[in-house]
């Protein structure tokens, strides 16, 4: 099997995540896609992210029609920072070492690989993919990490979870840049407002 993990806080996940998914299960012929809300990350700080019940709730609202695409909460119940590499370890023990994982992320994410925690150990985990806007260029990694990131430009990353964040507080429209499951619940539960 192969099997995407796209990691992230997803507050709230958008069209980009799904399309970004999908363009990289078609090109890399994945068998699926899992997207993992994490509890807490290390690298952004906490203000405005909602509760990971939330996030999570809305992944699984985003996803739903799509039968290669499922949500796991294993971040959400480990609770506290949550880490590449310990994500990665729990599902190879998952899948077994038969299995071919692939870390989906943003190719700026990518970029700060060689500091995160334990970076050294992750070529033995999994592949890198790193989704891109056109006309980005990923700064050069070291080639440890190089040999396994293959980069892939998705048009639809212009939209972000940020600008979508700031568009509720303004009181502007944010349809069409995330599913209508998602933004009807986001304002039945009335977050980010």
């Amino acid at each position: 099997m192969r099997i995407g993990i796209m990691g992230g806080t997803f507050n709230p996940i958008h069209y980009g995540h799904l399309v970004t998914a999908e363009v990289v299960r078609d090109k890399f012929k994945l068998d699926k896609v899992i997207f993992v809300p994490s509890y807490r990350t290390p690298y952004k700080g906490r203000r405005d992210l909602i509760s990971s019940s939330h996030r999570y709730k809305m992944a699984k609202l985003a996803i739903e029609n799509n039968g290669y695409f499922s949500v796991s909460n294993i971040e959400i119940k480990r609770r506290g920072k949550s880490y590449t590499r310990d994500t990665m370890k729990e599902f190879k023990k998952k899948f077994g070492k038969e299995t071919k994982l692939f870390f989906i992320t943003g190719a700026d994410a990518i970029a700060q690989m060689p500091k995160w925690k334990k970076a050294k150990e992750l070529p033995t985990l999994c592949e890198f993919i790193a989704a891109s806007r056109p006309g980005f260029k990923l700064r050069k990694l070291p080639p440890r990490y190089e040999r396994h990131t293959r980069l892939i430009e998705v048009p639809a990353l212009a939209i972000s979870s940020t600008d979508i964040r700031k568009r509720l507080k303004r009181g502007e429209t944010i349809k069409y840049l995330l599913p209508e499951k998602v933004e009807r619940y986001i304002y039945q539960h009335r977050l980010y407002l």
